[in-house]
């Protein structure tokens, strides 16, 4: 630069001198620089040679990209609820990501690093080096349904490669081969957590058995019917039916089973080979509930007349089939005087149901209301029914009195409690007692002088008192204060 201005000649003024100087040696600085970045540029390259301190470049670019991923807060949402996850997919602050930071820091980051971590970025907690699973589904993962972290225990056993993408499989359990070599023990506890199990390996007759036996011993009964119908549809009924002979409980389970199920020729096989007849007959007794046709029932309940009932129920089948017999005949005749008006009861109270299939006291009822002055001879005699069945009298009474107390007969309520001695005096007695009579003839609106009669009748003082006051009848309060002074 010197050599420069000397070559340039003697300058005019001491002031151009410097001047001068200074321009030659800005303009020669400024040709250099150029020349180097120049030479630079040729000689640098961008593939980088291994060297052994790319460990702490290397850390870095892990740490721009944790700041490049939780950035996408930004991109996605500002939403309170987006929540920050380390590399192996946990929420940052979690339980298991602090177990995991501090076993990580303390076993496997040189003392070095850490000070330089600590120095490079403050406001970042330590990342372990270790192989990334990130994906973009873990983002969104760490959360289970309800919005709630993992549980200590979950985080204990997870790994920094877990795959945290939804699980949509069953358990392995539930994939288990139904035909398993279970015991009968095993299979019978399954059952009763409710687990599907296939009892079509217990192919023997002494397994199929022992799974009864099993079930038995238990106690529980859906396991036990649930082994009888499998019983029952894999084995022959001979052989079914002497091994449930010696097991009783099993016994009373399918007896149960096949009346609720309606298998009527299964249970009566059953019963026969127990030498049950009794309990034969009344179930084929049974079966004329489901018969609507009254000439059909009847002629079903003479069968059921031979069969080998006991004496007593012998006694109320012959009475059944008797009284249906009564009634379709006297239906048939009342049918026939209330179409053709030749029956004034008929015509002034006609009848609201038909007396098929009725109850023998209704039977009765019916008899006192249409047909109480008939003879003893007549099928629809109330007397002829009395005798024919057997009627207690206060049955017969009860019924009588309120069949004509409802008809407003009162001079039959009085013949019904009028009876004579062998001397011919007359005396009224009441089986039922008179207090209940009163009772029967208020609630049919009976006239107050019906009613004082047979208060009168009622032996307890207190009684007649109460009920003559309650009644209101006068007389007989009037009555009784004057006999007690």
């Amino acid at each position: 630069m010197v050599l420069c201005a000397e070559l340039a000649g003697p300058p005019a003024h001491p002031g151009e001198e410097a001047g001068t100087l200074r321009a030659v040696g800005l303009a020669g600085g400024g040709m250099n620089r150029m020349k180097v970045d120049e030479e630079e540029y040729w000689h640098s390259s961008k593939c980088k040679a291994f060297t052994f301190d790319d460990d702490d470049d290397e850390l870095s670019q892990l740490k721009e990209s944790k700041r490049a991923v939780n950035s996408l807060r930004e991109i996605v949402d500002d939403d309170d609820d987006l929540e920050k996850f380390s590399w192996s997919g946990e929420p940052v602050g979690s339980i298991s990501w602090s177990i995991k930071e501090t076993a990580s820091s303390s076993s496997n980051t040189p003392e070095g690093r850490d000070s330089g971590l600590q120095k490079g970025s403050s406001s970042h907690p330590a990342l372990p080096k270790q192989a990334s699973s990130y994906s973009i589904s873990s983002f969104f993962k760490g959360r289970n349904k309800l919005g709630s972290f993992q549980s200590l225990s979950d985080a204990l056993s997870d790994t920094g490669v877990k795959s945290y993408a939804p699980e949509l499989r069953r358990p392995k359990a539930d994939y288990k081969d139904y035909s398993s070599d279970w015991s009968p023990k095993d299979t019978v506890r399954r059952m009763q957590r409710g687990k599907i199990c296939s009892l079509e390996r217990f192919r023997s007759l002494r397994e199929k058995l022992e799974l009864l036996d099993e079930a038995v011993s238990v106690h529980d009964g859906n396991v036990i019917t649930a082994i009888l119908i499998f019983l029952k549809r894999t084995l022959k009924r001979e052989i079914l039916f002497q091994e449930l002979e010696v097991r009783q409980v099993a016994l009373r389970h399918l007896i149960h089973f096949l009346k609720e199920t309606g298998e009527q020729k299964l249970f009566l096989d059953l019963l026969r080979f127990l030498d049950r007849t009794e309990e034969v007959a009344l179930s084929q007794y049974r079966e004329h509930l489901s018969i609507q046709d009254a000439e059909k029932r009847r002629e079903f309940l003479k069968g059921c007349i031979r069969l080998p009932f006991s004496s007593e129920d012998a006694v109320h089948v012959q009475d059944h089939y008797t009284l249906l017999e009564r009634q379709i005949i006297i239906e048939a005749n009342d049918r026939h005087l209330e179409a053709a008006g030749q029956s004034e009861i008929f015509r002034k109270y006609p009848r609201k149901a038909s007396i098929l299939n009725m109850p023998l006291v209704t039977t009765l009822f019916y008899s006192c209301f249409y047909h109480y002055t008939e003879g003893e001879g007549t099928f629809s005699s109330p007397t002829n029914l009395k005798k024919t069945f057997k009627i207690p009298d206060k049955q017969y009474v009860l019924t009588a009195l309120a069949a004509r107390a409802k008809l407003r007969a009162w001079h039959d309520v009085d013949a019904l409690f009028t009876t004579k001695n062998w001397l011919g005096y007359t005396k009224k007695r009441a089986p039922i007692g008179f207090h209940r009579v009163v009772e029967i003839l208020q609630r049919n609106s009976a006239p107050v002088q019906v009613l004082q009669e047979y208060v009168r009748l009622v032996e307890d003082v207190e009684t007649r008192l109460n009920l003559a006051m309650k009644y209101k009848c006068h007389d007989v309060v009037v009555d009784q204060i004057r006999w007690k002074n």
